[in-house]
């Protein structure tokens, strides 16, 4: 019991030191998740793919190209991973501006402008292509609280691979150990670990199959953020 109260005043020490967040995208700050699954289910029809759940999940959290990348070499095809990104993205775009309904996160808006006006560096590490994370950016207002943005989509590697989060954590002009990552994937989570960062593991109900075990705190809400920073 004392170490674990020990363990519990270190963390809340180191994390009232933090001056930048870095966010993902997908699933933490906007609800796209199920159209990024009608999207890509749609194009595995197209493809004759019978893709299982437990498949599609592993897939959660890295970029498209990557994601085709592994079925590609997962059902043996002949297929151009970028035609088929292309084909996806293709009907993202038809959801995205089709559906009314698509919201941001819950609570997500609120701790932005909390981290904002207390001067904490916002930086976007999305997997996502910078064509998708503008689209989301402009339609719900948010530049204004980003320093910067960085897609995946444009990287050697793709999350669980931990370069995003170090080029984010550069973007930030701040040291790993004033920063932390929000994800709501294994990817990512194991992407912003494999970077020394601390992780907060958001549970978004939306994204399932996602066991969130490696990290550093799971938590429901947003709200919960604002004890620990």
């Amino acid at each position: 019991m004392d170490s674990l109260l020990a363990q519990k005043k270190s963390k809340q020490k180191l994390l009232k030191k933090i001056s930048c967040v870095l966010f993902d995208m997908d699933g933490v700050i906007i609800d796209s998740e199920f159209i990024h699954k009608k999207a890509y289910f749609e194009t595995f029809v197209a493809l004759g793919l019978d893709v299982s759940e437990s498949l599609y999940k592993t897939l959660t959290g890295s970029s498209t190209v990557n994601a085709f990348q592994k079925l590609i070499a997962h059902f043996d095809l002949d297929e151009d991973p970028n035609e088929l990104v292309l084909q996806k993205r293709k009907r993202y775009v038809a959801y995205f501006e089709n559906d009314p309904s698509l919201h941001l996160v819950h609570g997500v808006e609120d701790i932005i402008k909390y981290f904002f006006n207390k001067g904490i560096t916002l930086i976007l590490a999305s997997s996502s292509s910078m064509e998708n994370i503008d689209r989301v950016f402009n339609r719900f207002d948010l530049n204004q609280y980003f320093s910067a943005k960085i897609s995946g989509a444009d990287l050697a590697q793709s999350k669980p691979h931990p370069e995003i989060f170090e080029k984010a954590a550069l973007l930030g002009n701040t040291a790993k150990e004033h920063c932390i990552v929000i994800e709501d994937s294994d990817n990512g989570i194991k992407a912003g670990k494999e970077a020394g960062i601390f992780v907060f593991g958001y549970k978004n109900p939306m994204s399932s199959g996602q066991t969130l075990k490696d990290a550093d705190i799971v938590i429901t809400d947003f709200e919960a953020l604002k004890k620990y920073i």
